[in-house]
């Protein structure tokens, strides 16, 4: 075998030798590959993660204007009560409508004194004391409510007593029957509309959680 043939195989020979020794120390790869995500510190990637500083705060603006004098009350609520939630207050209040309605329509108002501050309990009081007198009873069905619509907020910084002011919009049924059960007004059969606009107040930042009925208007 003549020289330059054994020259050759120990180059090929070498050059195998250090390409393996390469693909040892830095692995392999096979086509075009992207470099890694970097991991944020709780683990999610950076693509998936996407949090928006600074945003409108949607249990809010679901309610009111985002720059409106009513979102600003309602952020200065939230600033001292973090816990405390619009949609979950603007919910509460419809029940608490139709609850409170029926019972004044009805007359039985022990139940619904803890929701009322007690000036408008007193008031109420004294509506049903006077239908009583004349021998009236209202006989009333509640069939929903179809408007729930957030008013007009506002927030004491120094009392800390926040008020929120609802329009609603319910439908009943309602009969007044006299004395011999006669109906005097109202039909049984007819729905009426009734729009009230009631605003509830509350001293934020407190353990009492319960929202009182401090004023309505028709």
């Amino acid at each position: 075998m003549n020289s330059p043939l054994i020259q050759l195989l120990v180059l090929a020979g070498i050059a195998i030798f250090l390409i393996l020794r390469l693909r040892s120390v830095l692995g392999t790869r096979e086509g075009f590959e992207k470099p890694p995500v970097p991991q944020q510190p709780n683990g999610r990637t950076a693509r998936d993660f996407e949090v928006i500083e600074g945003g409108p705060d949607r249990d809010i603006t679901d309610h009111v204007a985002e720059d409106s004098p009513q979102a600003q009350e309602l952020t200065a609520m939230k600033r001292i009560e973090p816990g405390f939630s619009v949609t979950d207050f603007v919910q509460g209040s419809r029940g608490a409508y139709e609850m409170i309605v029926m019972g004044f329509e009805r007359g039985d108002l022990n139940d619904i004194q803890p929701f009322l501050a007690e000036d408008v309990f007193e008031t109420f009081v004294s509506v049903v004391s006077d239908r009583e007198d004349q021998g009236l009873k209202i006989e009333a069905e509640f069939i929903g409510v179809r408007e729930t619509t957030l008013v007009d907020a506002k927030f004491d910084k120094d009392s800390q007593l926040a008020e929120i002011t609802m329009r609603f919009v319910g439908e009943l049924t309602s009969v007044v029957r006299d004395r011999g059960g006669d109906i005097i007004e109202g039909n049984a059969n007819t729905v009426k509309r009734q729009k009230d606009t009631w605003t509830f107040a509350r001293t934020m930042g407190t353990d009492d959680p319960n929202w009182l009925l401090v004023a309505t208007d028709a």
